[in-house]
């Protein structure tokens, strides 16, 4: 089964609350639980507790580098995604990649790595091509599932990379965070409509909208509020928009203002997104001018 992993201080010690998911999402349990326990051993009370972020946690001798992670992943309410990670394993000679026994994956958490507030990895290893005796390209996913509680509206932001690889047999293990970051998005949407249609040149159009992101604790979309937005137009004859105004987004979300009528063409409202929220862009919609 697919575990979630939620790591939290307790009495300053570190506890973890490993949640199965429905079956639907089963890959087998080793890499999951292994993983999860290999991850609460690195960040549990120890003398290995305190390490900086560069450090490799653990007793195999394996290192990692060359991260690769997307920028931003947009997640909604409901569906699954995923994010490709790549990355470089550097091992010892007694390491053997290609036994059953071992396995190794990346892995994204919120917060500082001796105490991150949530962490999410993926649903099966990395798969390794040796370079070399001695190193490997990886090629890994996180998998995330927002409707299956994954994920809080607060976790939204800057996350951190890892990766971490796992002897199943000896139960050891290497671990290291601080390898790249990604920004972890609630997913927007954004409406307008412009009317009347059609309209006498010269006369108001009232264009309204709305603009909205996925609230994870909810399971729905809910109004984006006090954020500047552009309101855009492009002539009929013409491929590029240009601004017209920026208003702002009421206390649910809505957008709403007029222009004059000048000539045939679509409007638009166009979002440039925040740290927390992907850019977005409305479709634009037609308005006929006599």
């Amino acid at each position: 089964m697919r575990i979630r992993a939620t790591v939290a201080a307790v009495s300053g010690a570190l506890a973890l609350s490993a949640l199965a998911v429905p079956a639907a999402h089963a890959d087998g349990p080793s890499y999951q639980e292994e993983a999860v326990a290999a991850l609460v051993d690195s960040r549990g009370p120890s003398e290995r507790s305190a390490f900086s972020a560069a450090a490799v946690i653990g007793d195999l001798d394996v290192s990692f580098s060359n991260f690769k992670i997307a920028k931003a992943v947009k997640v909604g309410t409901t569906n699954h995604v995923s994010t490709t990670v790549t990355y470089k394993i550097t091992h010892g000679a007694d390491v053997n990649i290609k036994s059953k026994d071992f396995a190794t994956g990346p892995y994204i958490y919120k917060g500082s790595y001796d105490a991150p507030v949530n962490l999410l990895l993926g649903n099966a290893p990395a798969t390794c091509t040796a370079t070399s005796s001695t190193t490997a390209n990886c090629t890994g996913k996180v998998d995330i599932y927002p409707g299956d509680g994954e994920l809080i509206n607060s976790d939204a932001g800057t996350w951190k990379g890892g990766a971490l690889a796992l002897n199943y047999s000896t139960e050891e293990f290497a671990d290291e965070g601080g390898l790249g970051t990604i920004l972890v998005q609630r997913a927007s949407k954004l409406t307008v409509n412009a009317s009347p249609e059609p309209v006498k040149k010269g006369k108001t159009v009232t264009v309204t909208g709305k603009l909205s992101r996925a609230n994870w604790e909810t399971g729905k979309y809910a109004g984006y509020t006090g954020q500047s937005v552009k309101l855009q137009f492009r002539k009929k004859s013409s491929s590029t928009y240009t601004t017209v105004k920026t208003i702002k987004t009421n206390s649910k979300g809505e957008l709403k203002t007029t222009v004059k009528a000048s000539a045939d063409g679509y409007y638009r409202y166009s979002f440039a997104g925040t740290t927390t929220t992907p850019a977005v862009n409305a479709a634009g919609d037609f308005v006929d001018v006599k």
